[in-house]
């Protein structure tokens, strides 16, 4: 499959189908009963992709106590540690609320559906697959407020071990995607991108006639990405912060399209594809 040709693999669809699953679980914060079973699905479908998928477990303090989080780290068919260049990331719970019933199709529901979504589109390019680490973060969601202590607890842990490891300084480059799927999508990239992936995913954009959908947040945003820029690693965050029921009752399937995830992941690609020699 020619590289230009890898973004018009990527489906919408399928990524929706499995926001679908996972929305159906209901509220899914870390430590609960339907995270865990949000994990068991996500495995299932790396799996079946050909990918394995590893389990980064480890236990953090919280405002409501100690809690037990999970990453899903995601490598190709018989890649090693060692092989993976480039990060995807994105997170996979979703905000605790007592009184509120927050399903998260997009924040929490649409990155992760994505990422199941490219995991099979990389399977078609075994090649590049292999220089691709994917991974599924727990706990991106504050307990109660983002702080230095809380918030980002997996992209907190995953960076420190890549730092503590020194694999961090094997890696390109990174890409984090998290609110991707409004149906009117705006991309709000923050405004202390890393110039080099901000430029080639405008480009990208542009040469798939949707650069009108991207721009920038006024300032920097607080996510996933940032412990991994800590590390040393040029990682971009691909967000649309402009959404109206963000943290509400209101942020559910009706909100989210298969139009706004699957121009998310074919710009994504297309922007891979430009640098997939470098990487295999």
């Amino acid at each position: 499959m020619p590289a230009t040709e890898l973004e018009k693999e990527f489906s919408g669809a399928r990524a929706l189908a499995h926001v679908e699953k996972m929305v159906a679980l209901g509220p899914r914060p870390s430590g609960t009963p339907a995270l865990e079973e949000t994990r068991k699905l996500i495995e299932a479908e790396l799996r079946a992709a050909g990918w394995t998928a590893e389990r980064q477990e480890f236990t953090d303090p919280t405002p409501r106590g100690p809690v037990k989080f999970a990453n899903i780290v995601a490598r190709f068919g018989g890649a090693g540690p060692g092989e993976p260049r480039v990060i995807f990331g994105g997170h996979y719970d979703t905000k605790i609320f007592d009184a509120v019933r927050f399903v998260g199709a997009n924040d929490g529901g649409s990155s992760a559906g994505a990422l199941l979504e490219l995991a099979r589109v990389l399977a078609r390019r075994p090649a590049l697959a292999q220089r691709i680490e994917i991974v599924f973060f727990d706990g991106e969601e504050a307990v109660d407020a983002f702080t230095a202590t809380d918030g980002l607890y997996g992209s907190r842990h995953y960076g420190r071990v890549l730092r503590e490891s020194g694999r961090a300084r094997q890696f390109r480059f990174g890409i984090i995607w998290d609110m991707i799927g409004d149906r009117d999508l705006t991309v709000t990239l923050p405004s202390d991108s890393p110039s080099a992936l901000t430029r080639g995913l405008f480009e990208a954009a542009e040469a798939l006639g949707v650069r009108g959908k991207w721009g920038f947040l006024p300032g920097p945003a607080l996510d996933d990405h940032v412990p991994l820029n800590q590390a040393g690693i040029p990682t971009i965050d691909i967000i649309d912060f402009d959404y109206a029921p963000w943290h509400t009752a209101g942020d559910t399937l009706d909100k989210i399209s298969a139009e706004s995830m699957e121009t998310v992941g074919r710009v994504t690609l297309h922007y891979l594809a430009t640098r997939a020699k470098e990487l295999e």
